[in-house]
């Protein structure tokens, strides 16, 4: 157990540190080819921040099995995409509302708030028959390609000092190194994504057989737990510094991401079946704090706003969700 414990641990650290690496190597070869800032920030930052997610469900998805083994599949890269955005919302968007309150007055985020409801109902509607069919993963691919457009044509057309989410984004971005450095950042980062993708996955796997839950259930909790904590760190350094869009639009990014990549990749490597408590228990659960952070954010009669008592309230729930999920 203590020898699955350290691999859990080692992956996860591996995976945020090379996660960070990629990122700031890519944002910077960019930038040095000309690309705009808030073109950069709105994708490829936004790639590298949801990168563990991705080479986690990527490595689950490709992962050998063993012979009449029926069990075998990507049960961890499901879990995960689900258990993360319960995470960014009741967590991250908890725990930082309780450090200080979140105000949120961006129309970027109005924008992508009922793009994030689009996604959420369109990845239901494909789970609902407990399988994810090959087609089902190349349309959630293809979607998350369509979003990539819009998100440039964005950073186009947009007037960043009309959006304080815009600016911020831009504020945020890593600082210029050479081409050199950017390549070996991106370079080391792949290498240790993969590694440390394979390391996280033992270890889930063997901690599973420990408790005998499913590799799902640690995918929900844990290994969501762990790839959910970048999100966290950049909220709350986001806030302290009263940068609160860029708080919530990681979130809101994210959870776009993980629905649309981490659920696309192994629905189009693998076609995996689907446990039922996904889509009876922890799918409404996402569901309705989707809703939730939405309602408190959009801002019907000016700013949105995510109160101290709102966030206790967040993650009180997410204490909740993982005690009845877990034990």
């Amino acid at each position: 157990m203590l020898e699955y414990l350290a691999y859990l641990v080692v992956g996860i650290s591996l995976l945020v540190w090379s996660a960070d690496r990629f990122t700031d190597g890519a944002a910077a070869i960019a930038q040095n080819f000309g690309v705009s800032r808030l073109i950069v920030g709105l994708t490829i930052v936004a790639i590298g921040s949801s990168s563990p997610e991705i080479f986690v469900s990527l490595m689950d998805s490709i992962k050998p099995c063993e012979l009449g083994d029926l069990e075998c599949g990507p049960k961890l890269a499901i879990g995960n995409a689900i258990g993360s955005n319960i995470a960014n919302v009741a967590m991250v968007l908890g725990i930082t509302a309780i450090v200080r309150p979140l105000l949120v007055d961006s129309g970027t985020l109005r924008r992508e708030i009922p793009i994030l409801f689009g996604v959420t109902l369109m990845a239901l509607l494909f789970l609902w028959d407990l399988q994810l069919s090959h087609v089902e993963g190349g349309i959630l691919l293809f979607s998350l390609v369509s979003y990539f457009i819009w998100l440039v044509r964005l950073g186009i057309k947009s007037r960043v000092k009309d959006d304080p989410m815009l600016e911020e984004i831009i504020d945020e971005l890593p600082d210029s190194m050479s081409n050199g450095k950017a390549i070996f950042y991106v370079v080391i980062g792949l290498i240790l994504l993969v590694v440390s993708s394979n390391i996280l996955i033992k270890g889930a796997s063997g901690i599973a057989l420990h408790f005998g839950v499913s590799e799902t259930v640690i995918g929900l909790t844990i290994v969501a737990l762990g790839t959910s904590l970048p999100e966290l760190a950049a909220s709350i350094a986001g806030v302290l510094k009263e940068e609160y869009e860029i708080a919530i639009g990681n979130v809101i990014g994210s959870n776009i991401f993980n629905l649309l990549a981490v659920l696309g990749i192994p629905a189009l490597i693998a076609a995996p079946s689907i446990e039922e408590t996904i889509l009876t228990f922890d799918y409404p659960v996402m569901f309705g704090l989707t809703i939730a952070m939405a309602a408190m954010a959009y801002g019907f009669r000016g700013p949105g706003k995510i109160n101290r008592w709102e966030g206790i309230i967040l993650l009180g729930v997410f204490i909740g969700y993982y005690a009845l999920r877990f034990f």
